[in-house]
């Protein structure tokens, strides 16, 4: 099974991030706009078994995503299917159409601007995003791809990338419940 192994911060900007990444050799791509859809399950409540169902469109694509619930208290470790959609601008409404038919329905939309860096790190090449997330602010990710077997040793190294880098606080949450969240704190807030 493929498993994400990701660690999240919050920061107050990329310029401290940035430079420590270029001490360490990783050239940082130009940003791009990623917007992400997420659906609600019609049978189980994906808040309750922290999984996600998503649309991505990135460019001219997009991407169709599965992501399992979380499986430890310290990283966003999870299962992930990524399938790729076929290109083009109608992409996404036939693939929403199809989703909604099957009773999925829209929750949200988390739009971001993100530079990609790419690092070898503990012999691991580390993928890092630097997002501007709408509505919430700067994040830094720093992510590996793995297997069961070499689960300890990924988390390992992000934890000691973030050291190196100067991260703490790390997010567990997905820009989904922290927009979600967000949105109820504001609809509290206003009402009468």
């Amino acid at each position: 099974m493929r498993l994400e192994v990701e660690l999240k911060f919050p920061v107050l900007d990329f310029g401290p991030v940035v430079a420590q990444l270029a001490g360490l050799g990783a050239e940082i791509s130009p940003p791009q706009e990623e917007v992400d859809r997420y659906y609600a399950h019609p049978a189980r409540n994906f808040a309750q078994t922290d999984e996600a169902l998503r649309i991505r469109q990135k460019g001219g694509k997009c991407f169709l995503t599965y992501k399992g619930p979380k499986l430890d208290p310290n990283t966003k470790t999870r299962q992930e299917i990524d399938l790729p959609l076929p290109p083009g601008p109608d992409t996404l409404a036939a693939w929403d159409t199809l989703l909604q038919a099957l009773g999925f329905q829209p929750v949200a939309e988390v739009q971001k601007l993100r530079q990609k860096a790419f690092l070898t790190w503990q012999e691991d090449r580390v993928e890092i995003s630097l997002d501007e997330v709408a509505n919430l602010g700067y994040f830094v990710e720093l992510e590996l791809v793995t297997d069961q077997a070499g689960l300890e040793l990924a988390r390992s190294a992000l934890f000691a990338l973030a050291n190196q880098l100067g991260l703490s606080q790390s997010e567990r949450r997905s820009y989904l419940e922290l927009l979600l969240e967000k949105r109820l704190a504001q609809e509290k807030h206003t009402r009468p």
